[in-house]
């Protein structure tokens, strides 16, 4: 089967819009979900968030920031360029009721990654309120999109230049602060921002869940890379994932084995040379 890209852009510097087609992920993808994609024989295969479906259409779209080797290549591909490779729906979808009022968080990535779960919840009769996170306002997009699905919209910044100066979970303790409730809690994106959140809603006991991202190999929990402790148990974040409950992750653990193969994949990252043509490719240190 080909898979074919349909739409490409850079919505802002290294986070990229890729509209895929594949109607059968197209028919069944449910929010929180993710697929494993190859962009090129060569390469491995990575785990990225649902952003969208079109069923009609047949495609799906995901939201891509450029890191590491092969985000890179997806990062460098065009309209009607195919991947190699695409899995999915893989992965539990995220925990959809009439909770109440709902308070969903994303950065980077995850600010793609949270739109199917805003409009999921609020189709579900939830009260939502999504804040999303950016270094500055020229990396910041999707708001109208979010906008237009969430009764509220805040946005953070770290440099103050829009919303309120600081990241998500600084703004999560002024709305506590300020006597804000929220039956449920739901956040997308680095796992820095997934713990600092989770630990801003301890206090106020806000049942949290968090969209890991893990190291993956397989996506069917046989090699064992995506594995978690959650509440003193050991989880696979590719079959029992990737939601988890915020307040029972093992961060620690799981920032020291995101971190395991850093150094490896910044210097293959900033030396990669195309095998095609030799040259050196967006990213090299040349």
């Amino acid at each position: 089967m080909s898979y074919r890209i349909v739409h490409k852009e850079e919505v802002v510097p290294n986070v990229h819009k890729l509209v895929i087609e594949d109607p059968r992920i197209a028919r069944t993808a449910q929010p929180g979900q993710f697929v494993l994609l190859m962009p090129t024989e060569e390469g491995e295969r990575t785990p990225i968030t649902l952003s969208d479906w079109d069923v009609e259409r047949g495609t799906i779209t995901l939201y891509v920031l450029e890191f590491g080797i092969t985000s890179m290549k997806l990062a460098n591909m065009t309209e009607g360029d195919t991947v190699f490779s695409l899995a999915g729906p893989l992965g539990l979808p995220t925990r959809v009721e009439q909770f109440g009022t709902v308070l969903l968080g994303g950065g980077c990535y995850g600010i793609g990654g949270i739109l199917p779960v805003a409009r999921a919840m609020k189709e579900a009769g939830n009260h939502v309120v999504v804040i999303i996170e950016a270094r500055s306002n020229f990396l910041l997009y999707n708001k109208e999109e979010l906008g237009s699905v969430a009764d509220e919209l805040h946005v953070t910044t770290t440099d103050g230049s829009e919303g309120t100066k600081g990241h998500n979970w600084d703004l999560i303790g002024e709305l506590l602060d300020e006597g804000r409730t929220f039956d449920r809690a739901y956040f997308v994106g680095c796992t820095r921002m997934l713990m600092r959140c989770a630990e801003a809603t301890r206090p106020a006991g806000i049942p949290t869940g968090v969209a890991l991202n893990a190291i993956m190999v397989d996506g069917t929990g046989m090699c064992g890379c995506c594995r978690v402790t959650v509440g003193g148990k050991t989880r696979f974040v590719c079959v029992d994932g990737p939601e988890m409950d915020g307040h029972e992750v093992d961060w620690e653990e799981l920032f020291n084995r995101k971190c395991s193969y850093r150094g490896d994949e910044a210097r293959a990252y900033q030396t990669h040379t195309c095998r095609v043509t030799g040259a050196r490719v967006k990213g090299s240190d040349s």
